[in-house]
């Protein structure tokens, strides 16, 4: 079943060229590491691989023997991970099946009841596979997260694929205000979820639902990765693994090592104090990912994988826009139902008029202004 360039059985030529300048690369050793040795827990390699980079970008890969280590007081070996509140996954693994493409690949997000009010997130996020640049068959392989019944009959109004995580011990109509208890332990629950597809052996895109979709990403996403993760801005230092990696989104493939570092980044929570939410504690420990478990690490340039945080205006390049470094869920749908607008009128234009580049995303103003932002 062909399911369109980036994300399916098809097999595109022109890959292999880029196959081979990479394993004659400095990656020569990782990359011959990963054909004769490979620990995918799934059903052999994924054919999604050979179609998911067409454009010959350079991919950088972190891997143990040019990362860089942390300092020794963030190196000690994890403590026992905090106290889980009961988590269910019943009907999860016949879900996923349904979901998953045939490379059993998924695409996780997950919602609160506000977001998938009509108008709001949820409807912008889906908007963007009906309206993006080869995303529209994508949308079929979205499995929605849900955290109690109201978020779970909003999304079933607009989506076929929702599936509701039931939390028994927290009140989730408190995990939508930003900073509580609640809020903190809904970050670190993705986290359960995400490793329970990995151990059935499915990949994962987890994407945040305030992202906005323009093109599909995976043709940006290393076949040789065990993690992409995108960043809050790429140029902020000149060693991309030294940016701030931002947890909205991110892609995981289904190994013994991926799978490790899902266990590392739960049982890390026990180490800070104040109760971090899972990306303050990602930042800190994403370095021993590679040295301590050797997994290998492809953090996702801005140009592309793109935000608020470091917002490009060229729509010409950005795959997708997540509207990060903002507060409030009415700001976050002012700012991404612009370039959404500003999206459907360059996807009119000619090739031509394309290449003048008279048309660019509007900036996100009102995310900016909550930021305090000039």
């Amino acid at each position: 079943m062909g399911m369109g360039p980036g994300f399916g059985g098809k097999q595109l030529p022109q890959r292999s060229s880029h196959a081979v300048s990479f394993l004659f690369g400095a990656a020569l050793p990782t990359a011959l590491l990963f054909f004769l040795a490979s620990d995918r827990l799934g059903e052999g390699f994924s054919t999604i691989s050979a179609s998911w980079r067409g454009n010959g970008t350079a991919t950088v890969l972190q891997t143990g023997a040019g990362a860089a280590a942390p300092p020794a007081a963030n190196r000690a070996a994890p403590a026992h991970p905090a106290q889980d509140h009961e988590v269910e996954f019943a009907g999860f693994a016949e879900l996923l099946s349904k979901v998953a493409t045939e490379d059993r690949t998924v695409i996780l997000t997950t919602v609160n009841e506000a977001w998938t009010r009509p108008n709001s997130l949820l409807d912008i996020f889906l908007g963007g596979f009906r309206d993006g640049e080869d995303t529209a068959h994508l949308v079929n392989h979205v499995l929605i997260v849900t955290v109690d019944a109201g978020s779970f009959h909003g999304c079933k109004a607009v989506h076929p694929h929702c599936y509701l995580l039931e939390v028994k011990s927290l009140d989730m109509n408190r995990a939508q205000t930003f900073g509580t208890r609640e809020y903190v332990e809904m970050t670190w629950f993705k986290l359960s979820i995400q490793l329970r597809a990995l151990e059935l052996g499915y990949n994962f895109l987890y994407t945040d639902a305030d992202i906005l979709w323009l093109r599909n990403p995976f043709q940006r996403i290393s076949v040789y990765a065990d993690m992409s993760c995108s960043l809050d801005n790429s140029k902020a230092k000149p060693v991309l693994l030294d940016n701030e990696f931002n947890g909205g989104f991110y892609y995981m493939k289904s190994t013994s090592r991926s799978v490790a570092v899902i266990k590392y980044w739960r049982a890390a929570r026990a180490r800070f104090e104040g109760d971090p939410i899972d990306q303050v504690v990602l930042n800190t420990i994403k370095h021993e990912f590679v040295t301590e478990l050797g997994a290998r690490i492809q953090p996702l340039e801005t140009e592309y994988i793109s935000g608020f945080c470091d917002f490009q205006e060229r729509l010409d390049r950005v795959c997708t826009v997540h509207a990060n470094c903002c507060m409030g869920l009415e700001n976050k749908v002012h700012d991404l139902n612009n370039i959404a607008a500003d999206w459907r009128n360059y996807t009119r234009l000619t090739p031509e008029e394309r290449r003048k580049g008279d048309i660019k995303a509007t900036a996100p103003s009102k995310c900016r202004k909550s930021m305090g932002w000039a």
